[in-house]
């Protein structure tokens, strides 16, 4: 009877011990990303692979423009990792001291595409086609809103071909998206004549693509990464961040029509 009492005792004491140790093994880890819209696609099937080689981290991802990413931010969301679709909305976050330190990375690079709907009337095969539609104001053009990266880009497309883009929007050639999957939309359902969108989000979708942007017209798209310094888990937002640069990410990312920064 004795010999019972004791081993049960035993066990007792033993029990708490056992279960921190269990614990330290399974540790939950939570990490919330903010990334460009453009990144849902080929993010969210890398956080799935990691999490599934990760036990215990879980990754919440968050897509929108870049731009409203970085407004919540500054408004105090809780954000462990972000990435966006150009280096302005991360200079601003750098400038402001808000990146732990030498995390910054340039991650991928995209394209700036022109694209079509299926079965469009409107002979529009190249960007210098579009500049002209747009000066005959014969066509209805899709572009990001002026604080989304893929809008800031087309502005600059604009520009290089020497067009008003406040005189197009009074004459009701232009139509905004408040980010680029909005724009895609558009072109997918045929409510545009064309749309200006980055290549991952036109493969993607599935859109033909009629022209690609060189740099002298729009610069290079690059898309930064950075862990905030607020974040309470920088250790494990900077290893997911690592494993985003590693070959087998750069694969996924690769398919879909990035490249890697450099």
């Amino acid at each position: 009877m004795r010999k019972t009492t004791s081993m049960i005792l035993l066990a007792a004491m033993l029990l708490p011990a056992l279960s921190a140790c269990g614990g330290e093994k399974t540790q939950e880890r939570s990490l919330t990303v903010f990334a460009a819209a453009s990144l849902t696609e080929t993010l969210t099937e890398l956080k799935t692979v990691y999490e599934k080689d990760h036990p215990g981290v879980t990754i919440t991802c968050s897509f929108d423009s870049s731009g409203t990413l970085l407004t919540q931010i500054q408004e105090g969301a809780v954000c462990d990792l972000f990435l966006s679709a150009a280096p302005r909305q991360m200079d601003t976050l750098d400038e402001q001291g808000s990146l732990s330190e030498g995390s910054r990375v340039d991650l991928l690079e995209n394209q700036v595409v022109l694209c079509v709907p299926e079965g469009s009337p409107k002979g529009i095969e190249s960007f210098d086609d579009l500049a002209q539609a747009l000066k005959g104001g014969d066509v209805l053009l899709a572009m990001g809103n002026s604080d989304v990266p893929v809008g800031q880009y087309t502005q600059r497309i604009l520009a290089y071909y020497g067009l008003n883009e406040e005189e197009l929007a009074a004459a009701q050639c232009v139509t905004y998206g408040t980010n680029v999957k909005e724009v895609t939309t558009q072109i997918s359902e045929g409510s545009v004549d064309c749309g200006v969108v980055y290549c991952t989000d036109a493969f993607s979708a599935g859109l033909t693509v009629a022209d690609r942007a060189t740099a002298e017209m729009c610069g290079q798209v690059i898309y930064p990464a950075a862990v905030l310094k607020q974040s309470k888990n920088q250790e494990a937002a900077q290893a997911f961040l690592d494993y985003l640069t590693t070959g087998a990410a750069m694969e996924v990312f690769e398919k879909a029509g990035f490249s890697p920064a450099g």
